[in-house]
């Protein structure tokens, strides 16, 4: 893998959201050359030149990776800054040219830890 840091996105309060937070303590052990930094998808982010990413997905049956950001369907309405998601602001960042090349390691909702944890696990061996 070209990069050593991923950075992690979820929501611990949200059973939805969090799988990419429980998997992480074992990524770190998994990886320990890697740096993995857990962010707010509203948090202003330095991406760098090139970024991996680690969040969930909606819409996919297995964990895999994205390089572009028209791979997602944008949220519908937003009508709040709470209603603000990573989505919206790697597209904000991309369109003020702040944004480099991505990998977005995706991960559905409703696998278990451990199926989550072993494929993303190969994806992250893979980049």
């Amino acid at each position: 893998m070209s990069q050593s840091k991923i950075f992690v996105f979820g929501n611990e309060g949200l059973d939805s959201d969090s799988l990419p937070l429980k998997i992480l303590p074992n990524l770190k052990k998994r990886f320990p050359a890697l740096k993995f930094e857990t962010k707010d998808p509203n948090e202003e982010i330095d991406f760098g030149k090139e970024s991996v990413i680690l969040d969930t997905a909606e819409g996919i049956k297995e964990s895999a990776v994205f390089s572009d950001l028209n791979s997602f369907i944008p949220m519908a309405k937003r009508l709040t800054t709470h209603d603000f998601d990573l989505y919206t602001n790697l597209a904000l960042l991309k369109k003020m040219g702040r944004l480099g090349p991505i990998k977005i390691i995706g991960v559905p909702p409703g696998i278990s830890e451990k199926k989550a944890l072993e494929q993303v696990t190969e994806i992250i061996k893979s980049i």
